[in-house]
């Protein structure tokens, strides 16, 4: 008993922190006018942030920060950028930010392209993660192994609403989870941690001027698909959204851990693409490029776990 409180009182302290670090956030804002209009480069369509961490070398760029109160030339260059450059800005931009942001140009300006910086750093970040995720992946590929006895626990206590057959269904499932090596709570760590990344990842290409200025293939990596969408490379901007689409559909459905045979949870893959796509294409191609990394990791470590010996050998 003691045990499980222990491990509820640490995983609320892990939220409190984590909560902590979110309100204390040095948040990524938007360069606007006199009019408080968003400044946008033409050039490349995109949005620019007020407070980035170093100088653009873009021409039309710096004349738009000059003329709208941001001086660049106080700023370090971004080969300069070091993790305690600037002033301080909150737990949130000093611990994930600018590190971040650090390692991105470390290995941008050493491979000569900020995109493959991102691959990169998305890849190491997933496998020092490898054995957290490993866990949601396997916890996932169990219940769906044990979800044929799930439904038949369900559909026996069906119109069952009293108490006693309340507390023997839970009994019953507790009993076909431990059957299975089911923890529904094992890897849950990851998933949280994943829109702070996501967040975090946005923030260092939208303030770091040498990530957003780049640009891989025909994409610019600070422009959005839905504004790329209308240009010239019209086509780099529509792969990269049907990529972002195709990926996330495979590995929501890939982890997806709930009774198929339900209607509306059988759509849940579907909906989720569809938001996220949404939101996707207003997101810089740069974060699009780090989603679809992570998505395809998540997708060959899917197949890996559920091809592995600790999946295959319970029953």
């Amino acid at each position: 008993m003691n045990r499980k409180k222990s491990k509820t009182n640490t995983k609320i302290k892990l939220i409190l922190i984590i909560a902590l670090l979110l309100i204390t956030t040095g948040c990524t804002t938007t360069l606007t006018d006199k009019d408080k209009k968003a400044v946008r480069n033409t050039e490349t369509g995109q949005n620019l942030t007020k407070n980035i961490i170093c100088q653009p070398t873009n021409k039309e760029t710096i004349k738009l920060y000059n003329e709208n109160g941001v001086k660049v030339d106080k700023l370090p260059k971004c080969e300069d950028f070091k993790i305690n450059s600037g002033k301080y800005e909150g737990l949130w931009t000093s611990f994930f930010v600018k590190p971040l942001a650090f390692a991105l140009i470390f290995f941008g300006k050493n491979i000569g392209n900020y995109a493959i910086s991102l691959i990169i750093l998305t890849l190491i970040i997933r496998l020092i993660a490898y054995p957290v995720t490993k866990k949601t992946a396997m916890q996932s590929e169990l219940i769906k192994k044990a979800q044929p006895e799930l439904d038949r626990l369900t559909k026996k206590y069906k119109d069952k609403t009293d108490t006693e057959s309340m507390m023997r269904q839970q009994q019953e499932m507790l009993a076909i989870y431990k059957k299975y090596n089911i923890n529904p709570m094992a890897g849950c760590l990851f998933s949280f941690l994943q829109l702070p990344l996501f967040i975090a990842f946005f923030e260092a290409v939208q303030r770091t001027p040498a990530i957003f200025e780049d640009k891989f293939l025909t994409l610019q990596l600070g422009t959005t698909p839905s504004v790329g969408i209308a240009t010239s490379s019209w086509l780099a901007y529509g792969l990269l959204i049907i990529l972002i689409g195709g990926t996330t559909y495979y590995s929501l459905k890939m982890n997806s851990s709930a009774n198929m045979s339900d209607p509306t949870m059988k759509m849940m893959p579907t909906m989720m693409t569809v938001m996220l796509l949404l939101t996707g294409i207003f997101m810089p191609s740069g974060l699009g490029i780090y989603w679809v990394t992570s998505n395809v990791f998540t997708i060959v470590q899917n197949i890996i776990v559920k091809r592995s010996k600790e999946v295959n050998g319970k029953a």
